[in-house]
């Protein structure tokens, strides 16, 4: 056939790229060869010389190998050139991924069978999902008599850990029957360690780091990983039941190709404007809020938990739909349903959360769904049990958590009232725990309170001893679920269901939280974090986010006022800020500011009579002198690290930060501005202006001022003249002209838009423009 000739020519056309990966079509040499020879020398001299040159070329490319033996080149898919990167998803969609991959795939067709293929390469092949299908070609086509797993540090010459390798001979036989050896190298530091372990392992039967694993037992293991480190048992175990896409629904989430406009922390946004708890995308829309929890995954965490986004689906979706093919919409079918999900990116070991229904989910937040409540429970306490681990350790040894790798999972387990209890259980201390943190939307108030108010000290260590109770029930639990799974899959003998008790994932269980070498540091630290989130609750009672005497929020939407707040709470025992701007700065210039407001509230919170002694341990645990230091120097900087640079408390601040005032963005409004100027920045400028005549006036000797009193007025008045020269520059050049915009802000823009509209009058947190909500 014409086209197949002209194939077979063209192959060789890039053949300084292509090299020994071009694949002619063997059965057409032997012809094209013969014609070839009947070809007038004299008359195609030049074009006779390229096709016998493509011909003996393509003679070397047969399959006509005993043995093939490489260390092939590396190149990511990636990396490779257009020509280069096209040739490998047409002639090797197997192994496109890198170069030395395609060689492994090329060295098996050049070798006859019966013969081997002896290579050593990056060891990724033997386990990233990647590479699954090219491992189902091997395992298929070919028999790996042996592996050396060099892991890293195998090569002197190379620094660093870039560079993992293995070694390895596959035998061209169709062989899943046969054991291949397995020598387990990459824990050793070095090329040395590494070489006497090969050869010591070589000489004897018997070692502690040689493993044997056929075909037959990789073709068990979901996505055929070469995982010969397992113990026969948990090879055992792939074998039975039934996969876990069986039995429910694991998937993948939406991508919103701009998260920036689409994403949102939920504490950016007004409260009027969540939908919360909202069963079906039919009740979302016709909710008509604008923002839904969003699932995106988040760090380690079981049971339940990382719940701080929400998603612009206004109108069951409209604006991301409108966005398509750039934001992908998968599995809509699901949103709002309750779901067991899990981190698929970063996790050192899978951690299953569970979802009630009303969340839309991300690609990094995937999710598995099931016909009933009790099969999803069922699914939850096997992806946390100590057997799932195992599998996964074995089955995905990257850092991603894919979706089919969790599909192929067997579930031998089904749901039963005991573990559809403990699930439960566990999912309440869990949800309990969250909710203790003010970031949560159902944060009903500060822990300290849930006890009877005598000290802040004494108010912490029962804290503090409640979630040590909490930590030992959720250990205890944890551990009956593993042991009925190991149980159940044959793995009793072979895996502890013992839990550490720093794994024990609660934001109380201090040892998890602070570490768990040094317990009375980390039981110190658990306390100190308890006093930051008493000042930090103290601020939102100033500022009317919330209450001493309701639970939950009091004020979050756009533009609250001081009368809506007393709508909902008509007999505050401790009043908010009545103008929205509590001022901080170095001395006592403001009979309200921040350290007189704190005083109030410790005063009201904790009663009067433990006040001094309530003070100074804040004080104490604060690490500071005075309170003040804490509120000029480090409070700002702990809200906005809190709330993951998109804080809801707003810092006006001159330039070398001699004056601050704080705002709630959600009692802004567009005379807040004007307020901070008229109200405090050109009252404290007053109040400095007459601070530095008395000044002047000791420094001239009136009043019979000593001489010390005289070096030390002299020294405070120039103190205070660069304080003015700052302020005046600040009222002048930045706030005056920002005032008189009269500047509206909108929430649903959230917190990067809006803070840069503002700026400079405020503190700089190191915002970009264009950074998303992640």
């Amino acid at each position: 056939v014409r086209s197949d000739v002209d194939e077979f020519w063209n192959a060789f056309e890039h053949a300084d790229t292509f090299g020994s990966l071009i694949q002619p079509n063997e059965q057409l040499i032997a012809p094209l060869k013969a014609a070839v020879e009947g070809v007038d020398e004299f008359v195609h001299g030049a074009t006779l010389a390229s096709a016998r040159r493509a011909i003996e070329q393509a003679e070397y490319l047969t399959q006509r190998y005993s043995v093939a033996i490489a260390n092939p080149p590396y190149m990511g898919g990636k990396n490779m050139a257009p020509r280069l990167s096209a040739f490998a998803r047409d002639r090797f969609p197997d192994s496109k991924s890198d170069l030395f991959a395609m060689f492994i795939e090329r060295s098996g067709e050049l070798t006859k069978r019966g013969g081997h293929v002896a290579m050593i390469t990056m060891q990724s092949w033997m386990f990233l999902s990647s590479f699954e299908e090219l491992r189902k070609k091997l395992v298929s086509a070919t028999a790996v008599r042996v592996v050396a797993h060099f892991g890293t540090g195998a090569f002197e010459s190379i620094a660093g850990a870039v560079v993992s390798t293995s070694a390895f001979i596959l035998a061209a036989v169709e062989d899943r029957d046969t054991a291949g050896v397995f020598i387990k190298l990459d824990d050793l530091p070095n090329e040395n360690s590494k070489n006497a372990a090969l050869l010591e392992t070589a000489a004897t039967a018997d070692s502690e780091i040689r493993f044997e694993l056929s075909g037959g037992q990789v073709a068990q293991v979901p996505g055929w990983t070469l995982s010969y480190w397992m113990s026969p048992a948990l090879l055992a175990a792939f074998a039975g039941g039934q996969r876990l896409a069986d039995v429910a629904d694991p998937r993948q989430g939406m991508a919103t190709a701009d998260n920036g406009r689409f994403l949102r922390l939920w504490t950016e946004v007004g409260a009027a404007r969540l939908g919360l708890a909202l069963p079906s995308r039919e009740a979302a829309a016709e909710s008509g809020r604008k923002w839904f929890p969003y699932n995106k995954g988040g760090s380690f965490r079981r049971w339940y938990g990382n719940q701080e986004y929400v998603v612009n689906w206004e109108d069951d979706g409209r604006e991301l739909m409108a966005e398509r093919p750039k934001s992908v919409i998968r599995s809509p079918q699901y949103y709002f349903c309750e779901s067991a999900s899990w981190s698929k990116v970063g996790t050192a070991e899978p951690a299953f959360r569970y979802f009630p229904a009303g969340f839309l989910f991300d690609v990094a937040g995937t999710s598995i769904f099931a016909i009933d409540h009790s099969t999803l429970l069922s699914a939850l306490a096997f992806g946390n049990s100590v057997v799932a681990r195992e599998m996964l350790r074995a089955s995905s040894t990257s850092m991603n958590l894919e979706v089919g790798t969790i599909a192929e999972l067997p579930v031998r387990v089904r749901s039963s009232d005991e573990i559809e209890g403990i699930v439960e259980r566990l999912i309440e201390i869990y949800r309990t725990d969250w909710n203790r943190d003010e970031r949560s939307w159902d944060f009903a108030r500060l822990t300290l309170f849930e006890h009877p108010k005598t000290t802040v000290k004494q108010a912490i260590e029962s804290a503090i001893a409640v979630g040590e109770q909490a930590t030992s029930i959720a250990r205890e639990l944890e551990e009956s679920l593993n042991r009925q799974f190991a149980v159940v899959y044959g793995l009793e003998e072979s895996l502890s269901p013992e839990i550490p008790i720093q794994n024990v994932a609660l934001s109380a269980n201090y040892l998890s939280r602070f570490g768990s070498a040094a317990p009375d540091a980390a039981r110190h630290a658990a306390s100190v974090a308890a006093v930051l989130d008493l000042v930090s609750y103290a601020v939102g009672c100033m500022l009317g986010r919330y209450s001493l005497d309701e639970p939950g929020l009091i004020l979050a939407d756009q533009e609250s006022t001081l009368q809506d707040y007393l709508a909902k709470v008509p007999n505050p025992s401790f009043m908010p800020d009545q103008d929205n701007v509590i001022p901080i700065v170095d001395g006592d210039w403001f009979e309200d500011d921040i350290v007189a407001r704190f005083r109030t509230f410790l005063r009201v919170a904790f009663g009067e009579e433990h006040f001094e002694e309530n003070l100074r341990f804040v004080t104490e645990s604060l690490g500071v002198k005075d309170v003040r230091d804490y509120f000029v120097k480090s409070f700002y900087d702990d809200h906005v690290k809190r709330y993951k640079k998109r804080p809801i408390y707003w810092l006006f601040r001159s330039p070398r930060g001699s004056f601050n005032a704080l705002i709630y963005l959600h009692r802004y409004n567009p005379s807040t501005a004007s307020t901070v100027l008229t109200g405090y920045l050109r009252e404290f400028i007053g109040k400095l202006e007459a601070n530095l005549e008395h000044q002047a006036r000791v420094a001239a000797g009136m009043g019979g001022a000593s001489t010390r009193d005289v070096a030390t007025a002299l020294k405070e008045a120039d103190r205070i003249r660069k304080v003015l020269v700052e302020l005046r520059d600040y009222e002048h050049d930045v706030l005056f002209p920002l005032a008189g915009q009269q500047i509206a802000l909108d929430l649903d823009n959230g917190v990067l838009v809006n803070y840069q509209k503002l700026r400079p009058a405020l503190k700089d947190i190191g915002l970009t423009k264009g950074a998303n909500s992640e």
